[in-house]
């Protein structure tokens, strides 16, 4: 987003034109913080400068195919579209040395090459962007794929110790694995952390962007000044400079609040039934197992026909509620339209109405059971046959009839 991460992006740049300086720029930090949205900004950057910069991206569910071979194949191809020296050299050496090991391979088509390149400035020279570095291999689960991740550190660090290769930028981003920092100390790249977690303040330019993305995407919403304030005094701290964290709040909210916006267009009571519609869709909209879709109706149904109010004791043997998970899954469903204690009551019995209307056996058709008023009084009356029968209130009822006559 523009105007986010501008003091990183500066960072960055600074290196890359710094061409007294390391040759590998490593941004390091754990999942989730927008490296991949960094490595795309500083290779725009570059380019509006009119630098030219080579992207390659490894992808872990395509451990078998973006390998490193093919890292240092886009490498070199690009290259020689630059330079025809370069690729004209690449094809010389290329008809004699065909070879399928890395190792030859990245001499064949990097190393050797680039050695006869020329003079060229420092400050001309394409940019080398590779992100995701700690992907190559995918999860590394068999030998080839640890065998494929080994070898791209170990031509990276070829890269960064040949002399004629030192004068082109690496931009690298991954997530701080030991075994790259092993290979990449501070004495040979330049690392560049970007802060999350714990070591994000209030006042640090992490919380500053997150705001300014949450605040760019409450305002296209609509929502009032106001709210907007309070949803970002919450939001902001608890991202703690994690984007994907405040991308995924944003979508989530987005979703809730187009859906009410589309469900407060009519008047009276069919504006009403649309609201609580949203809400139980919202709630309980993915896809249910058997056993969810049973608890969620026997709880809802057994809070409309039983004589009483239930408590979490009584909730817990009805059909379908297996465990408090789940019966805690169900209260949280409900939660904006129950009360939060352990007696289950609606706020209002204008949702007790919709549950049993038609709208609602409409618009949630696998919740339909909950209307069933013979099937919840059977279940009911079960129930408390089966309390009745039970060891400890047979043992109570004899003791009441017979214990005082001994």
């Amino acid at each position: 987003m523009e105007g986010t991460r501008s003091d990183i992006l500066q960072a960055i740049e600074t290196e890359v034109k710094n061409t007294g300086g390391l040759n590998m720029i490593w941004m390091r930090e754990s999942p989730d913080v927008g490296k991949s949205a960094l490595a795309a900004s500083i290779s725009t950057r570059l380019q509006d400068q009119n630098r030219y910069v080579i992207s390659f991206r490894f992808d872990r569910t395509q451990s078998t195919t973006i390998t490193t071979d093919s890292l240092w194949r886009v490498v070199a191809c690009d290259i020689a579209r630059l330079y025809l020296s370069f690729c004209q050299h690449l094809v010389k050496l290329n008809k004699e040395h065909s070879s399928s090991d890395i190792d030859r391979l990245f001499k064949n088509i990097i190393e050797t090459p680039l050695s006869n390149l020329g003079d060229v400035p420092c400050e001309e020279l394409p940019v080398i962007v590779i992100d995701a570095l700690d992907e190559c291999g995918g999860l590394r689960h068999d030998s080839s794929a640890k065998d494929d991740y080994e070898d791209l550190l170990r031509t990276l660090k070829r890269w960064i110790q040949a002399d004629h290769l030192k004068k082109f930028k690496l931009v690298i981003t991954s997530r701080p694995e030991d075994a790259i920092t092993k290979m990449f100390p501070d004495s040979v790249s330049i690392h560049v952390n970007i802060p999350s977690g714990s070591d994000v303040k209030a006042e640090d330019s992490a919380s500053d962007d997150i705001r300014a993305f949450l605040k760019s995407r409450f305002d296209t919403m609509g929502m009032e000044p106001g709210w907007i304030a309070e949803a970002l005094g919450y939001l902001v701290p608890r991202a703690t400079g994690i984007f994907i964290w405040a991308t995924t709040a944003a979508e989530f909210l987005q979703e809730r609040f187009s859906m009410l916006q589309s469900k407060g267009d009519g008047k009276g009571l069919k504006s009403l039934y649309s609201m609580y519609s949203a809400v139980v869709k919202t709630s309980f909209g993915r896809d249910l197992e058997a056993e969810e879709i049973k608890a969620v109706t026997s709880v809802m149904g057994a809070m409309i026909f039983a004589k009483e109010p239930l408590d979490n004791d009584a909730l817990m043997v009805l059909p379908g509620v297996k465990s408090k998970n789940m019966l805690q899954s169900v209260r949280n469903g409900l939660v904006s339209v129950i009360d939060t204690g352990s007696i289950l009551h609606f706020h209002h019995r204008s949702f007790e109405d919709f549950l049993l209307s038609s709208s609602f056996s409409q618009d949630l058709p696998e919740f339909s059971a909950v209307q069933d008023r013979d099937r919840h009084e059977r279940q009911l009356a079960v129930l408390c046959l089966n309390t009745m029968a039970s060891s400890a209130l047979h043992f109570n009822m004899w003791l009441e009839n017979f214990g005082h006559k001994e």
